[in-house]
């Protein structure tokens, strides 16, 4: 569904990954593995479409992003959805921080029609709410929750527009085992719903908990992808194995 084939990229003469090929099918969990400043966020960001590879494609149901228009691109960015690190949540309800994301991904005549479907929007804010285990919170000033509370705010305005593909950063890096656990619950409900999920995570046990597929981002590629069983059990690549078992220090 969601692929990037051959990419690379580089900030200035700093080389971040090169010829690097990842995808995500609907339905599936894959997470992203490595070291910190290895460029986890940088692949995602590339996966969303929000940052055009030096080298290489990214396609959405084998549509290249970067071979269309700029409007073409919007609408496929639409059907892509991210979680940062740290919730960016601004003044106003919890509710009203959900229903965000819904209106400013939808088309202008999307945005008018939905003036006269208000029950709708009301659902999936509270839906999406519901899978975080929030919808208790939903008229709560958003300023007035903790910071996993927020992190799940962050989630549920993400699922709540039901993008194609679900990328997240280090979504529970911060927060504790409870939070960490409603999240992880949410990844599940996400593939349940057949959205594609990436997630970029340092915490290995995480990545086994959640992932159907790990890819192990070392140096400036991808050492090795395929099940997390075998990936965690019995890797191919020395690099893996090493970076594993802690032997690669970074």
């Amino acid at each position: 569904m969601l692929r990037a084939t051959g990419v690379s990229r580089s900030y200035g003469d700093e080389r971040v990954f090169r010829d690097l090929t990842i995808d995500v099918d609907a339905g599936e969990v894959v997470a992203v593995i490595g070291p910190s400043g290895v460029g986890k966020t940088t692949l995602l960001r590339t996966l969303a479409l929000s940052l055009e590879p030096d080298e290489g494609t990214v396609t959405l149901d084998g549509t290249d992003a970067w071979a269309v228009d700029e409007s073409a691109r919007l609408a496929l960015r639409r059907r892509v959805g991210m979680v940062f690190q740290e919730a960016s949540l601004f003044g106003g309800s919890v509710a009203r921080n959900v229903e965000y994301g819904l209106r400013v991904r939808r088309s202008w005549s999307e945005r008018i029609a939905s003036l006269f479907r208000l029950s709708g929007a009301a659902d999936a804010v509270h839906e999406s709410l519901e899978v975080v285990g929030l919808a208790d919170k939903t008229d709560q000033p958003a300023d007035s929750l903790s910071g996993g509370e927020a992190q799940r705010v962050s989630f549920a305005r993400a699922l709540a527009y039901d993008p194609d593909a679900l990328l997240l950063d280090e979504p529970t890096s911060d927060l504790d085992p409870r939070n960490t656990a409603v999240i992880e619950e949410a990844i599940g409900e996400a593939k349940a719903r057949g959205i594609g999920v990436v997630v970029a995570t340092h915490d290995m046990h995480q990545a086994e908990r959640v992932a159907d597929r790990v890819a192990v981002l070392l140096d400036d590629g991808i050492t090795e992808i395929g099940p997390t069983e075998e990936i965690f059990d019995d890797p191919a690549d020395e690099r893996t194995r090493k970076f594993i078992s802690g032997e690669l220090v970074y």
